[in-house]
């Protein structure tokens, strides 16, 4: 007789399963880290709004030449560490590796010029940069940005570096100074561009590979160099304050006077450009001098004058304009950060537990009459038995537990119970609020 094989309804395969994680360089976000991330921009959006700043999103994605004409060819950001993607339709698209050049797209398109000058925004949210993943460095990482639009006034460039230092003041950082520099305009900067040419060039055999090629694209960018070998040669490299126009001399003085007057440390840094090609005059960095756990600097956030990207992204004429970005992820970790706490989150006064499936029918009610009445609390209704919801209103140090069985769904009332010496009292639902009000 022929054997046959079982019947075997389905078939066990053993599958291996793939890329069960987050992309390198990115991460979620939950419990408290996330309540931090809510509360610094709660308190960012709180002192922004107090000097006159609006709220704006723009997308996450943008067309990929208004980051590369607007941030520069020749900066890592467009080389190196842009996410770019082409749609079915055809459209070359890049997630935004910064704000500030999808913002002046929007300022144009919207025709905000027509309003009146300046106009001033925030903005928060992630952006994305293929870089070298590293602590406190991520390929996804949030930014706050404030922007003052349609004014070439240097008391603008003041304001936002003033908003930017009570911002990161509220967060705990006590420590702070300006590191601040000119880079001049297109009057001056050109003459300054080429001594700075000649200076590399007679010293082109000391710098690093990676700066002889910013050499043929972007001379400046080198100032910003990484390299040790070219950081040396930097020392010695010629300053653009040298070669400032009356214009840009009597801009940046003024930028100076302001600081002092408001009693604002900074430090003149000749070799201060920042990474993007569109800043001009005013750069600046902010820096915690003993901000990083070993007790060095640490840059806190930076900005700049970007007076010419209108024109450089498309626009009919340039837009003076001023802002600068702060680094939320590197405060978040930061030892000194005094994790603020988001306005929804509030620490719960009251355990519900609920006993039984005649009083789970009807807790949500009563949890919803509680919301209502704005009375923080917490709740396990997916538990069962009272030893595990008590033992979590005990792990929580919430003062007080409401208990409600089956005798109390029948009653209306609710048990009351004072979890520092277990006294407890029954309360009618009707007088429940008026109840909890007496004993806050």
């Amino acid at each position: 007789m022929k054997k046959t094989k079982p019947h075997t309804r389905f078939k066990s395969t053993k599958t291996k399963t793939k890329n069960l994680f987050s992309p390198r360089g990115m991460r979620d976000i939950i419990n408290e880290e996330y309540y931090s991330f809510q509360g610094f921009f709660e308190k960012a959006q709180e002192v922004a709004v107090y000097y006159g700043f609006k709220p704006i999103e723009t997308p996450m994605l943008e067309h990929v030449e208004t980051f590369t004409s607007g941030i520069g060819k020749g900066t890592d950001i467009v080389d190196k560490e842009m996410y770019t993607l082409k749609t079915k339709g055809g459209d070359h698209l890049a997630l935004k590796p910064e704000h500030t050049a999808g913002l002046m797209r929007s300022y144009i398109e919207k025709g905000m010029q027509n309003m009146p000058q300046p106009v001033m925004f925030y903005q928060y949210g992630p952006v994305f940069r293929h870089d070298n993943p590293q602590r406190g460095r991520y390929r996804q990482f949030w930014q706050f940005d404030l922007d003052s639009l349609g004014s070439d006034k240097s008391i603008v460039d003041a304001l936002v570096i003033k908003v930017g230092m009570s911002i990161l003041e509220e967060a705990g950082a006590q420590n702070m100074s300006v590191d601040i520099n000119s880079i001049g305009d297109k009057e001056c900067r050109n003459i300054y561009i080429k001594e700075l040419t000649s200076y590399y060039r007679k010293h082109i055999n000391g710098l690093a590979h990676i700066d002889r090629e910013r050499l043929k694209t972007n001379p400046l960018r080198i100032l910003d160099s990484k390299e040790e070998k070219t950081k040396e040669i930097n020392e010695n490299a010629p300053d653009s304050i040298s070669f400032l126009c009356a214009s840009c001399k009597k801009h940046f003085k003024e930028v100076l006077e302001y600081l002092e007057e408001m009693n604002i440390g900074y430090n003149i840094n000749k070799n201060l450009v920042r990474g993007l090609s569109y800043y001009t005059r005013t750069v600046f960095e902010i820096i915690e001098q003993t901000g990083a756990e070993d007790g060095t600097p640490l840059t806190l956030a930076g900005g700049g004058r970007y007076d010419y990207l209108a024109h450089q992204i498309g626009g009919k004429k340039d837009v003076p304009a001023v802002g600068f970005s702060i680094g939320v992820d590197r405060i978040i970790s930061s030892p000194w950060y005094k994790k603020l706490s988001p306005r929804i989150f509030k620490k719960p006064k009251i355990c519900f537990i609920q006993l039984g499936s005649e009083a789970k029918l009807k807790s949500l009610n009563i949890i919803e009459i509680l919301r209502k009445a704005h009375i923080p609390i917490t709740q396990s209704i997916s538990k069962d038995s009272l030893g595990s919801q008590l033992a979590i209103a005990e792990k929580l140090n919430v003062p007080y537990a409401l208990i409600f069985g089956v005798k109390e769904a029948i009653d209306d009332s609710v048990i009351v119970r004072d979890m520092s010496n277990r006294s407890q009292e029954t309360v009618k639902l009707k007088n429940l609020l008026e109840y909890l009000k007496e004993i806050k």
